[in-house]
């Protein structure tokens, strides 16, 4: 607290306080992002400098031979491939269906409603892996292990409690004035869905679409156990990429940056609308 000359006292932190909060900050920022840089360090440098005893905080010999190994493995493309068409399944599903839900639950009233609700957030706190033996045991009755399908819809399982929550509370945050005006002016309600309630929707869906992309795309324990490696994510890849004679930290690294590109190049698509979907639905729910 600090009293100026013109008699308004102002209050915040002594600057003491101020340099020990900035000092905390910028230590806890190193210590996060030092991983990442550590996996860029190791990326580019040759074998001999990644198992070399002393470490180098920067490539003495620059090289791009890393990457060109992942890429050149057999099951690196592929696994991309696999990766980005689960993750694609999955979120559409996702959204669609969760979209759909949410819209029943926000919009209309009916019996057992406030159960539905209560359920949704009672699955959240279940771990999934507790359900990965049941899952895995339907799933082969189903003839649908080893398979893109099977994992999609095990995702769209994992990503719907989450989905139908949050879109919830985006729709709940537009006024049902606007559907019953519109209905005045002679729309009908499917009319109202798609001018109005989709529309006002976007960013909710933007900013739960890419919640769904980051789960679905690091996933690995499901797909792991699922579906063999020839059919399987870069999650998996990554761990393949291990061997009983050690392990190629080099292209392991490079694979993982390849790995992150995807999410990173997503979010850079849809960027501009993820913060006012992560605020629109945080008033009203």
């Amino acid at each position: 607290m600090a009293r100026h000359d013109d008699g308004v006292v102002t209050v915040g932190r002594s600057r003491i306080g101020t340099f020990f909060a900035n000092t905390t900050g910028i230590v806890f920022g190193l210590v996060m992002i030092f991983p990442v840089y550590w996996v860029l360090n190791t990326a580019f440098k040759p074998d001999s400098e990644v198992r070399s005893f002393t470490p180098t905080f920067f490539p003495n010999d620059f090289t791009l031979d890393n990457f060109r190994s992942a890429l050149g493995e057999e099951l690196f493309i592929p696994s991309m491939i696999n990766g980005l068409i689960i993750t694609a399944m999955a979120v559409a599903a996702a959204l669609v269906v969760g979209f759909l839900a949410a819209l029943a639950i926000a919009r209309f009233s009916f019996y057992g409603r406030k159960a539905i609700i209560l359920i949704i957030l009672a699955v959240q706190l279940v771990p999934f892996l507790a359900l990965l033996i049941p899952l895995f045991l339907m799933l082969q009755g189903a003839n649908l292990t080893n398979s893109l399908v099977g994992v999609a819809l095990v995702y769209l399982v994992l990503l719907l409690p989450y989905t139908v929550w949050t879109l919830r509370g985006f729709i709940s945050g537009i006024p049902r004035e606007l559907d019953e005006a519109a209905m005045i002016d002679g729309c009908t309600r499917a009319q109202v869905f798609w001018r109005i309630i989709l529309p006002l929707t976007g960013p909710g869906l933007v900013a739960t679409s890419v919640y769904g992309f980051i789960q679905a795309w690091n996933e690995f324990i499901i797909i792991n156990t699922l579906n063999n490696p020839q059919k399987q994510n870069l999650m998996a890849w990554l761990l393949y990429n291990q061997t009983e004679r050690g392990t190629a930290w080099g292209p392991l690294m490079a694979g993982a940056i390849i790995t992150s590109i995807p999410v990173v190049v997503f979010f850079l698509i849809i960027q501009r609308n993820i913060a006012t979907g992560l605020t629109a639905g945080a008033v009203k729910g």
